[in-house]
């Protein structure tokens, strides 16, 4: 799995950093890594320092007036923590078995609401109130001096619940998260904050969606996200993400990929235990049904696609609205993507009466690296690939790839 990670970054890498020139195929990029992997390495750190330095530039021509330093080098943290995340296939063993026995402790499997078990949890043993604020954009304020913590009112129970979560794994589990961030060795200590709310957040959800007892349900439901977000009083993102982290060793679950999606197609979160892997610049495939959730957001889409190494996919797209709490705020609205493998069909409820021997939607990564000679979206070509303006023909594509 860490092999097929680096030969999709190291292609990504290669494509974007060799413009018009020969890039190394793909049966290069395997041995490299094989052979040597810590050169593969070296040159995709190499790559990031790059990246960050034709973002600099650019920030700085776009705006001379902008703090440069710190508008550039926030880029740098974010890029380690995910790169952290992604080659631990986004499953943090130690921290995982912490917060399950946590969740065993204080007895979330009971009747009681889970945001009642929490709050009372919070002033019995770590002395903290729990009070809430109108304030339309707070998720939470704690006041260590008055141990106390805000909560935002027009926050949904299980947005909350996750928020009081997060001040307990604070306080229970913090040297298994420091002795995590230990071992990552991250190069800046801006990346080490980063990581450390990452890894805290982890925390909570699996404190909140046990692993044993979430992967069991899940099976056991044909992993139904809506009836696991009421079994286990959750949100269905958290549900999508918690599916995506199954991969302890001698209890995996389905492998999955989750994504999140604002309105201007960024990607705000994203996660796979799959071989799909998300382009990490540039815009995602327009053919991918997350993109439509959001005309639709009180449906769920279902989609059979397949990526262009041949692998087919399920997947799952559904549009979630936050509400802001205020007229006057615009609601924060983002498109959830789940899928699987198509061999893992038959756990999925959602693959029900769907044909799987049927055409399946042909997406790819992102414009910028997609293999694909035929496809009439393209936005533009790819970076690794020679093209020809048609000058005497016009089609939805304006120019043809060379082959």
């Amino acid at each position: 799995a860490d092999d097929q990670r680096m030969v999709a970054d190291l292609r990504e890498a290669t494509a974007d950093t060799i413009p018009g020139g020969e890039p190394p195929g793909l049966q290069e990029l395997k041995s490299a890594v094989a052979n040597t992997p810590n050169l593969a390495r070296a040159f995709l750190a190499l790559h990031h320092a790059y990246r960050r330095l034709d973002e600099r530039l650019k920030t700085t021509e776009e705006a001379v007036s902008l703090d440069e330093r710190g508008a550039a080098s926030a880029l740098l943290p974010y890029e380690e923590v995910r790169d952290f995340f992604h080659y631990k296939n986004n499953y943090v063993h130690s921290l995982d078995v912490a917060a399950e026995a946590l969740s065993a402790e204080l007895g979330l499997d009971g009747p009681e609401p889970v945001e009642t078990v929490l709050e009372r949890w919070l002033r019995e043993k770590q002395g903290i109130g729990v009070t809430r604020s109108a304030e339309p954009d707070l998720l939470r304020r704690f006041d260590p001096a008055a141990g106390l913590l805000t909560l935002g009112a027009p926050q949904g129970p299980a947005t909350r619940s996750f928020q009081m979560a997060y001040q307990i794994v604070a306080a229970s589990l913090s040297d298994t998260v420091e002795m995590e961030l230990g071992a990552a060795g991250f190069r800046s200590e801006g990346a080490a904050k980063v990581c450390r709310t990452a890894l805290l957040n982890y925390a909570a959800g699996a404190m909140l969606l046990p692993y044993e007892r979430f992967r069991e349900a899940a099976l056991a439901t044909r992993h139904d996200t809506e009836r696991l977000s009421l079994m286990f009083q959750t949100s269905l993102e958290q549900v999508f993400h918690r599916l995506s982290t199954l991969q302890r060793p001698g209890a995996r679950g389905v492998p999955f990929y989750f994504v999140r999606v604002d309105q201007a197609g960024n990607i705000t979160k994203r996660h796979s235990a799959t071989r799909l892997q998300f382009a990490r610049f540039g815009g995602t495939c327009p053919l991918w049904n997350v993109h439509d959730a959001f005309a639709t957001p009180d449906k769920w889409l279902v989609q059979l696609a397949e990526m262009p190494d041949g692998v087919g996919y399920v997947s799952i797209a559904k549009g979630v609205v936050k509400p802001s709490g205020a007229y006057l705020q615009p609601d924060r609205r983002y498109a959830l993507g789940l899928g699987c493998e198509v061999q893992y069909a038959d756990s999925l409820v959602y693959a029900q009466g769907l044909d799987l021997k049927g055409p399946p939607a042909r997406i790819g990564v992102s414009c910028r690296i997609c293999e694909r000679n035929d496809c009439s979206q393209r936005a533009f070509p790819p970076v690794d690939r020679a093209f020809e303006v048609l000058e005497h023909e016009r089609r939805s594509v304006p120019f043809s790839l060379e082959t």
